[in-house]
């Protein structure tokens, strides 16, 4: 009996042993899937921390129901239940990162205060991993940021090529890679993740810029982007806008500020949250005369952001943006005007006017811990008209006849929904990232002859015959997308993607040539009606690489096809000494990154990089002499253009340590070396060209001093001679809108200082008073050479309740 029931206990302690399995798992920032060590897990009475991998186990846990609760700083805590049975139990737990506003300090990711970082690998329903990115955080920089002035405030983004001939700021125009940075038109451009731009395939221009005082982060995704965000070769550009603070129901701040040319800027902005609702609104009034003659400006911009939160889970809101602005344009001048006098003008009834209006809807659902969905519907009803005497020899003088007067109106709209979900394979983490996007377009143009007055009179003298050209540009396109990034391991990570494109684009209309009498009354217009259709679709894919062999730091490559559509523009225009090859094709290619860089790092930060685009069907101009003498430009395709280099950034804070916390003291430079050519060319003379807008030398740095509430900084910049043509001409002739665009160095000073609740900034620019200039550009607001701005100063005041 003794023995039976020893035996029986022992039978019954080896089952209940066997019962009791193993629960162990991962515990994953929900952010972007990176290991969190040192995170807390407690499951009943046991507690254990995860190691530098992120991994946990539990020994012995018998079958039933349980909750884990973990806590890591920087993230929210988090209650996860589960069932556990007799086999082991695998979890992979993620964890949100702690972003709300404590008292003015902000608990987030480890990283440095130099005002420019990444993206994560998975951020804001997009993915990023394997991809080369930028992220500007304007109000970490020391830079005059009341003028949008782009050499500053894109000073840490390797290769850019800006054009500066605009001293307000009232349109960026940045390229890189050999892209033509007018308006910025070879990036997507968004605001908050919607478009902004007047048409984003048919006339991807950008008369709109968001003021930066009012900007939270400038996101810079490279030619990788076009996967997710569309196909334009730059990659992207969004404007992430401030956020509503989050511990106060109200704030507001007020930016004044002063400069030289008439320069005037107020800027105020109030925020706050109450409950379940945010919001974040501003209002900017900008003016000034000019560093030239016939340059003043006045400028208006409105925005509210507005958002209400329904549950923890769901989110809702609406953005309003309303831009207008009135521009003198004082015209280009040839070689031998801007030698002589880079201030003079011989235009005083050019005018330009932009008025822009956004409205756009978010949704922001959290189906699940892994699952999560956004969808937005946004729009754009804008115009922007311009008026001038522009004749091609830029030197002849302004006869006093009706003026050339274009007007644009657009009306868009669309439509983009996102789903990310993260899971598991094979026990390791994966991200995807599904998408779908609607785009419906139009834009109708018209040109014809404006009054003779110099006011800005943007009305045709004679709308039934005095109308050159009247187009009709409606445009649909549709895409899927889809993104997935697998872990094959703690290091590595491969990230394919694919999207599938279907455009239509369409032009309707007629263009004409106006018929005078000898006394130069208007007779006729002779038309040539026109309609021409162009549906085309197509698949582009890429993939992506990383591995990361330490905490400190990443390699990365990727390669990603591109296409660039025809434009409007492309489709038909009105100018006597320009025409438009009828056969012209959509631009292809594809885009190739490769390189280092640091991550979580807070003293120093670094990116190291190489590329290759390869650009077919590159559009473009080349000038030439008809049989009559008379300078062409015809546009159309130029041919293969392979551009390739190396971009490289670094920075370090020399100064700042434990025992010196008060102190910083920064050193950045950036550096891109670039090498171009045409490859194949149909065109005489083009093949074996550089490749316009590509300075071989791009070099941008500076240092950056602070104590406590004092920051100051100085920086230099530097382009080789680049040529503006695919025929390499240096002599820009009597029309000026081909030719070499020397170099140039120019020099900056910037300071700011705090004291309670009030900030003082100034800013000196062009310190050496260099006269220089970025472009020549073949229209508005030329044609010719557009000097940039000489010396200014700015000063602001600004005050925050």
């Amino acid at each position: 009996m003794i023995r039976f029931t020893v035996f029986s206990l022992l039978l019954l302690f080896t089952q209940l042993v066997s019962a009791q399995t193993t629960v162990s798992g991962r515990v994953l920032s929900a952010r972007d899937s990176t290991v969190l060590s040192g995170a807390d897990v407690r499951l009943g009475g046991q507690t254990h921390r995860t190691r530098v991998d992120g991994r946990f186990s539990f020994a012995h846990i018998r079958p039933g129901q349980y909750l884990l609760d973990v806590t890591h700083s920087g993230h929210d805590s988090h209650r996860f239940p589960f069932a556990h049975g007799q086999q082991e139990t695998q979890l992979i737990l993620f964890l949100e990162p702690r972003t709300k506003d404590l008292k003015e300090v902000v608990v987030s990711d480890k990283q440095t205060d130099f005002g420019f970082t990444r993206l994560r690998s998975v951020e804001n329903m997009g993915i990023y991993e394997g991809k080369k990115s930028e992220v500007i955080v304007p109000d970490q920089l020391v830079a005059n940021l009341a003028t949008n002035n782009a050499r500053q405030i894109y000073s840490r983004v390797a290769g850019l090529n800006i054009w500066e001939n605009d001293g307000a700021g009232l349109q960026l125009s940045i390229g890189g890679r050999g892209l033509d940075p007018n308006r910025t038109s070879n990036f997507n451009v968004r605001q908050n993740g919607y478009d902004i731009s007047a048409d984003a395939l048919g006339y991807p221009e950008s008369y709109y810029t968001p003021p930066v005082e009012a900007v939270g982060r400038i996101q810079m995704v490279r030619g990788a982007a076009s996967l997710q965000y569309g196909t334009q070769f730059g990659g992207l550009i969004n404007f992430e806008m401030k956020k509503p603070v989050g511990d106060r129901p109200f704030e507001l701040v007020a930016r004044q500020t002063v400069g030289s040319f008439g320069f005037y800027n107020a800027f105020t902005s109030a925020s706050g949250t109450n409950g379940r609702f945010s919001h974040y609104t501003f209002f900017q009034y900008k003016r000034g005369d000019g560093w030239r003659k016939n340059s003043d400006f006045d400028n208006y911009t409105f925005y509210t952001d507005l958002n209400y939160r329904l549950s923890d889970r769901t989110r809702v809101g609406i953005d309003i943006t309303h831009m207008s602005y009135l521009a003198h344009q004082p015209g280009g001048l040839s070689d031998a005007m801007f030698a002589q006098d880079p201030r003079q003008t011989n235009r005083e009834r050019n005018w330009f006017k932009v008025n822009w209006n956004l409205w756009a809807l978010h949704l922001d659902h959290q189906l699940t811990p892994n699952d999560e969905l956004n969808f937005r519907v946004f729009g754009l009803s804008a115009y922007r008209y311009s008026l001038g005497f522009r004749p091609n020899r830029v030197a002849t003088v302004d006869d006093q006849s009706e003026r050339d007067l274009i007007k644009g109106d657009f009306t868009n709209w669309g439509a983009e929904g996102r789903y990310l979900k993260r899971y598991t394979v094979a026990s390791r983490q994966s991200v995807l990232l599904a998408g779908a996007r609607y785009y419906h377009g139009f834009n109708h143009s018209v040109q014809g002859l404006g009054s003779t007055s110099k006011t800005a009179d943007f009305h045709f003298v004679d709308p039934n015959q005095g109308i050159s050209y009247d187009y009709r540009f409606p445009n649909r396109n549709v895409s899927v997308f889809a993104e997935n990034i697998f872990y094959l391991s703690d290091k590595v990570s491969v990230t394919p993607g694919v999207r599938f494109e279907w455009i239509r684009t369409k032009a309707d209309g007629f263009y004409g040539t106006i018929l005078y009498d000898l006394a130069g009354n208007i007779l006729d217009v002779k038309k040539t009606q026109e309609q021409r259709t162009n549906g085309r679709q197509f698949v582009i894919a890429g993939i992506g690489l990383s591995y990361k062999p330490n905490e400190h730091a990443e390699a990365y490559g990727n390669i990603s096809q591109n296409y660039r559509s025809i434009t409007f523009s492309d489709m038909r225009i009105s100018n006597p000494s320009s025409f438009i090859d009828p056969n012209m094709k959509d631009e292809k290619g594809f885009s190739l990154d490769a390189g280092i860089r640091s991550r979580g790092t807070s003293l120093f930060s670094y990116d190291v990089s190489g590329f290759l685009l390869n650009y077919n069907n590159r559009i473009g101009e080349v000038q030439f002499y008809d049989e009559n003498d008379r300078v062409l430009r015809m546009r159309s395709n130029i041919g293969q253009a392979l551009i390739f280099g190396l971009e490289s950034y670094g920075e370090v804070d020399f100064l700042k340590s434990e025992v010196r916390p008060d102190w910083s003291g920064v050193v950045f430079g950036n550096l891109a070396l670039i090498r171009s050519t045409y490859n194949k060319s149909d065109i005489p003379g083009v093949k074996g060209n550089q490749v316009e807008f590509v300075p071989a030398v791009n070099l941008k740095s500076g240092v950056r001093f602070g104590y406590r509430k004092f920051r100051a900084s100085l920086q230099y910049t530097y382009l080789s001679q680049q040529y503006s043509d695919a025929t390499n001409a240096k002599d820009g002739g009597v029309s000026a809108v081909v030719g070499l665009i020397p170099s140039y160095a120019i020099w900056d000073a910037t300071a700011s200082y705090t004291w309670k609740r009030f900030r003082l900034e100034g800013s000196l620019n062009n310190l050496a008073n260099r006269m220089y200039f970025t472009r020549r550009a073949t229209g508005y607001p030329g044609p010719g050479i557009l000097p940039s701005d000489g010396r200014s100063v700015y000063v602001t005041l600004q005050f925050k309740l």
